[in-house]
């Protein structure tokens, strides 16, 4: 069996190339990528490839957009450590998903599938078209930006532009790159299903932080985690005990 792996995170592509060398002993990994634009190029040059593990978010945007731009050669297992990406369309069609941290039980199980139902996959790529763009529609429901009233007057602060969100004696502020703060009307709960879960996640009952603000984790006690944010916060940052498994998958620990 020939496979590529497409994953952005060095130690998850060890590991899953690690797993399948296991599992199947005379596999042969063609390619290992870690972008959109390197998959995007390398499948334009028609690979003879059986099976390809293609992670979700990569360097450079979601590898969905792989599938916008050229022909994808091979039935897909996507990786991901996000359950949001209306994943359960990926069970259709011999397409299937894996959770992030990959057990041995359910690559197998993939692998098995995958191995059971090759001679049904022609038309795979077309359902995975359908996939992309369900998922596209999806995400377009996420807030892209935020009405803010600064001096008097009326502004938008771009999710994209956005550390954090906290929450202080009731009052909800959002806290740009440049260390600007903003009150919303919104709370941490609406917020909550109206961000992005890939770029945003709420580590507390007080705030919610983008990826992008995180700029270095540390153990603390009682099981939690200790977050360096940028901007800095005037207090510290932990994440509660009961969401630091939920936190490690997010950052693909």
């Amino acid at each position: 069996m020939k496979v590529i792996i497409i994953e952005d995170e060095t130690p998850a592509a060890n590991r899953l190339e690690r797993m399948l060398k296991e599992l199947k002993p005379g596999i042969e990994i063609l390619k290992r990528m870690d972008s959109v634009e390197d998959s995007v190029e390398c499948f334009k040059q028609n690979p003879e490839v059986d099976l390809i593990f293609m992670d979700i978010q990569l360097a450079d945007g979601l590898s969905f957009d792989i599938f916008k731009s050229t022909n994808v050669p091979a039935p897909v297992i996507f990786t991901t450590a996000y359950d949001h990406y209306a994943i359960k369309a990926f069970k259709v069609n011999s397409i299937d998903y894996l959770l992030k941290p990959i057990s041995d039980e359910d690559l197998k199980g993939a692998v098995e599938k995958y191995e059971l139902m090759k001679g049904n996959l022609q038309d795979s790529n077309e359902d995975l078209r359908a996939i992309v763009e369900s998922v596209r529609l999806e995400q377009a429901h996420f807030r892209k930006r935020f009405l803010v009233k600064t001096a008097g007057r009326l502004a938008f602060v771009p999710a994209s532009e956005v550390a954090y969100f906290f929450s202080e004696e009731g009052v909800t502020f959002v806290v740009n790159a440049q260390n600007e703060r903003y009150l919303l009307e919104s709370t941490l709960e609406e917020l909550e299903s109206q961000l992005d879960p890939t770029e945003f996640f709420r580590i507390n009952r007080k705030m919610i932080v983008s990826t992008r603000s995180i700029a270095r984790i540390e153990p603390y006690t009682n099981n939690r985690l200790l977050l360096n944010v940028s901007p800095d916060f005037s207090e510290e940052v932990v994440v509660s005990r009961h969401r630091t498994s939920e936190f490690k998958s997010w950052l693909d620990f």
